[in-house]
């Protein structure tokens, strides 16, 4: 099969969706890869790596969308690239579908491609291979970002986030205990923070007091909790996802009132819509905004600072649907794979998702009814 690995787009986007030994193990198998050239680079991966694993470089990106029948990116491509789809294309991404404008969903439809959104591939406990990489990655840099942002220059408190002898250190509040969530929690104990963690589910607390060290404060994320963590934050990471769904809006902007001056608000759930309702994406270049005094940031790829690793990890965990789609084609994979199937939102240009299907007012046709 022809793959294709195009370069991403979005600004400030270091990653790539395969590295050069994930397009080793392809090329192995006797499959043709096409990488646009320059794809790895801002991950340390020259074209000459890529070449050297036994992909062909593509000097154009119009090439890569024309010649491979599956294509593998981080985002998935902008509504303004759909028109070069192909039809009965497989296209793996994040594509974020239950945040698209209604138009966007309808135009994607129109192309007949599959859509295989990987945050959506899931197993039958729950468990999101490509999500969870990201989401470890994230939530380690989310306290380095955090921390960066208390301090004076970058317009927060002028505080440590783990403080020093004698001076106590920021309170970091949680919002969200999935993988994301824990991740960060788990990082900001290491450096000495007091940590609040609030979720809806009180199995995810039990499994996340469980899991993390001693000290950590759970707390089940009623709107009174929610607004008693809020008055004493120096820190808030948005954490919170719903699989197949717009992340819920768990803080209004007349909550922002409960919290002090210069707060830091971390919503890294903005890729779904976000759960501030204050909340708007943000870039690596220009990450902050204020809003009522409470600064804001809202990077939809924050794992792209860590290119490097984010994009081993991300190899990691969508080499093996890949290699399932090449080898076997896409319904055979489908039909073996029932994770992967999970994460097709759109089938030959028919809705496979019955909650995008209802959030957008098209027909759902779930895979085992076929064409």
């Amino acid at each position: 099969m022809d793959i294709g690995i195009p370069r991403e787009t979005r600004p400030r986007e270091h990653r790539v969706a395969l590295t050069p030994s994930g397009v080793r193990a392809l090329v192995q198998r006797h499959h043709r890869v096409w990488v646009e050239s320059q794809a790895g680079l801002d991950a340390g991966h020259p074209d000459a790596d890529y070449e050297s694993a036994g992909a062909r470089i593509a000097y154009s990106r119009h090439e890569v969308f024309t010649r491979a029948r599956l294509l593998t990116t981080v985002f998935a491509p902008a509504p303004s690239e759909y028109e070069q789809l192909e039809r009965d294309q497989a296209v793996f991404g994040f594509w974020a579908l239950p945040a698209a404008r209604p138009e966007d969903f309808r135009a994607l439809m129109a192309r007949e491609v599959t859509a295989v959104a990987i945050e959506a591939i899931e197993d039958d406990a729950g468990r999101a291979p490509v999500r969870t990489s990201m989401s470890e990655v994230a939530g380690s840099l989310a306290v380095i970002m955090g921390s960066t942002l208390l301090l004076n220059e970058s317009g927060g408190k002028g505080i440590l986030l783990g403080g020093v002898a004698g001076v106590p250190p920021a309170h970091f509040v949680v919002l969200g205990a999935g993988v994301l969530g824990r991740a960060a929690a788990r990082a900001a104990m290491g450096l000495g923070a007091q940590v609040t963690l609030l979720d809806q589910s009180v199995e995810h607390l039990r499994d996340a007091a469980r899991e993390l060290p001693p000290g950590v404060t759970t707390m089940l994320a009623t709107t009174p909790n929610i607004e008693k963590a809020l008055s004493f934050a120096d820190l808030v990471l948005g954490a919170v996802a719903v699989s197949g769904l717009r992340a819920p809006v768990l803080v209004t902007r007349a909550m922002l009132r409960l919290m002090k001056p210069r707060t830091v608000v971390l919503d890294l759930s903005i890729d779904m819509g976000g759960c501030f309702e204050t909340s708007r994406p943000t870039s690596l270049l220009s990450p902050t905004y204020e809003i009522d005094g409470i600064l804001h940031c809202c990077i939809p790829n924050l794992p792209s600072v860590a290119a490097r690793s984010a994009t081993q990890a991300f190899t990691n965990a969508t080499l093996p649907y890949l290699q399932a789609v090449a080898d076997d084609g896409m319904e055979e994979a489908l039909r073996a794979h029932p994770d992967l199937a999970r994460g097709v939102q759109i089938h030959r240009g028919r809705c496979a998702s019955e909650l995008l299907a209802r959030t957008f007012g098209v027909e759902w046709r779930p895979l085992a009814e076929g064409d």
